[in-house]
């Protein structure tokens, strides 16, 4: 098995389900995370799906998510 390495191709990672929240769109405007061997998480451009992955470790996505729910991104999104 070939070693998970950021920016790989994301077809190339091999046993992984990629998955997109509940919240995307029709037109594929989102990103698909995959939980990796090691407890890290892949992510990819849905849209790209053979594009490169952004790898990531469990404890910087805990920050990720942890922050997203506490508002800290909330400033990204314009509001109308």
């Amino acid at each position: 098995m070939e070693s998970v390495t950021n920016g790989m191709r994301a077809t190339s990672i091999e046993g992984v389900i990629w998955r997109k929240s509940r919240r995307s769109n029709p037109s594929g405007n989102c990103v698909e995370l995959a939980v990796l061997s090691d407890g890290g998480v892949a992510v990819r451009n849905s849209r790209f799906a053979e594009g490169p992955a952004l790898i990531y470790t469990r404890d910087e996505m805990v920050a990720f998510v942890q922050g997203a729910k506490d508002g800290d991104f909330d400033d990204l999104i314009p509001h109308n």
